[in-house]
């Protein structure tokens, strides 16, 4: 499996719910992490609501720094359009997602920016699937 790792500043809300997307639509493809920069040390309780929504439990989640994953080389880091490049990390490949934050959002906008980052998760999963070893 394809190891893939979201970043975000705190870790609480777009990196989360990508990572949820990831074990949600990536079983026995890509296998999925999530951190952050400045980890808030909490998952935004919107975004737990919003990932209730279509069935996971968010709340089960943490949000750690990149010091608490595993220090290996990731198939992809995608950051989430936080200005974040986190050239620490090894990766054969990077992308930036350049979503809005949506923790000040009401639940409608909220949900809307959860519903691009699973499109673009499920994407990725996609191109990973179709690539060649």
């Amino acid at each position: 499996m394809k190891k893939v790792l979201f970043v975000c500043v705190e870790n609480s809300c777009r990196s989360q719910m990508a990572e949820a997307f990831g074990k949600m639509h990536g079983k026995g493809i890509i296998d999925v992490y999530s951190s952050g920069s400045r980890p808030s040390g909490i998952v935004n309780p919107k975004a737990i609501e919003a990932m209730k929504g279509v069935g996971y439990d968010l709340s089960k989640h943490d949000s750690v720094g990149l010091d608490k994953i595993p220090q290996v080389k990731y198939e992809y880091a995608i950051t989430m359009g936080c200005g974040d490049e986190c050239p620490m990390i090894d990766a054969n490949n990077r992308e930036d997602w350049a979503l809005p934050d949506p923790k000040h959002m009401d639940s409608d906008d909220f949900n809307k920016v959860r519903d691009i980052i699973e499109t673009e998760v499920k994407e990725l999963i996609t191109t990973i699937t179709q690539e060649k070893d």
